[in-house]
């Protein structure tokens, strides 16, 4: 596959690291207005930065977008004219809708948007993918993209924000749960190092577990909680405080903010 990312920034190169350690491309352009920050890539075969989003497309048939909402009108008012028949358009662009792009570069491209998360980097992201019309032709083809970083479902557009709640601002979301148990871990007498590594490893196997049984967490958790136990201690002074509820408290602000951003 001969991809370009459009904007090489915090997530386009995060989608590059994953396709360079998949193996997932015959030719890569990577774009980006300064190419400081991304030089070290043209050191691997077969990959090309440039400044010139032009060049990227024109020798390229699968187009990622990862630029800020605010420049991708441009940057597709700027190619549409060098659109083919063959280019796939991938955008990770929160909140710029399909029926937007269409309306700069017609209905009769393939349209896919999608929403993974930095966890690419490492062939973990879960990807969210939804489509135009034509888009459902080559859908397909982001899928295999997606799923050799990562894990990918095909959504609705209409949940597409939420899902950047669940699974983009949701690395945060875990990332601030595993620093509270590392912190947990420190103040019972293990060094720093020790409790990250205790705390990453465990919600590992955790999200393991899961995946691997197909059981609901609550099935797992009463593997481990016995009566009188300092399982079911912690979990019941844990949800007295509120942990279930500032979640979900959570979760909804973000996709109230989302939506206010967005719309």
């Amino acid at each position: 596959m001969k991809i370009a990312i459009i904007g090489a920034g915090n997530l386009g190169v995060s989608i590059a690291k994953g396709l360079i350690f998949s193996n997932a491309f015959t030719t890569l352009y990577l774009s980006k207005r300064k190419l400081e920050g991304i030089q070290e890539f043209s050191e691997y075969s077969k990959v090309t930065v440039t400044s010139d989003n032009l060049e990227a497309v024109r020798n390229s048939d699968i187009l990622i977008f990862a630029v800020q909402p605010t420049q991708l009108e441009k940057i597709l008012h700027d190619i549409k004219d060098d659109l083919t028949d063959k280019h796939v358009l991938i955008s990770t662009v929160t909140g710029f809708k399909i029926d937007r792009i269409e309306s700069i570069v017609g209905a009769e491209h393939f349209i896919i948007r999608s929403m993974p998360n930095t966890a690419i980097a490492v062939g973990k992201s879960m990807t969210c993918l939804c489509s135009n019309e034509m888009g459902q032709k080559r859908i397909a083809i982001a899928e295999a993209i997606f799923n050799r970083l990562g894990t990918s479902i095909i959504i609705p557009e209409n949940k597409m924000q939420a899902a950047t709640v669940i699974c983009a601002s949701g690395v945060a979301f875990w990332m601030r749960l595993i620093r509270a148990t590392t912190q947990g871990a420190v103040q019972l007498g293990f060094d720093a190092k020790e409790a990250q590594e205790l705390s990453m490893q465990t919600c590992l196997g955790a999200a393991s577990l899961l995946i691997e049984s197909g059981k609901h967490p609550e099935e797992e958790i009463d593997k481990v909680t016995t009566p009188r136990g300092c399982t079911i201690e912690g979990l019941n002074e844990m949800e007295h405080n509120g942990l279930s509820s500032s979640l979900i408290k959570g979760i909804q602000a973000s996709f109230k903010k989302i939506n206010n951003i967005t719309n």
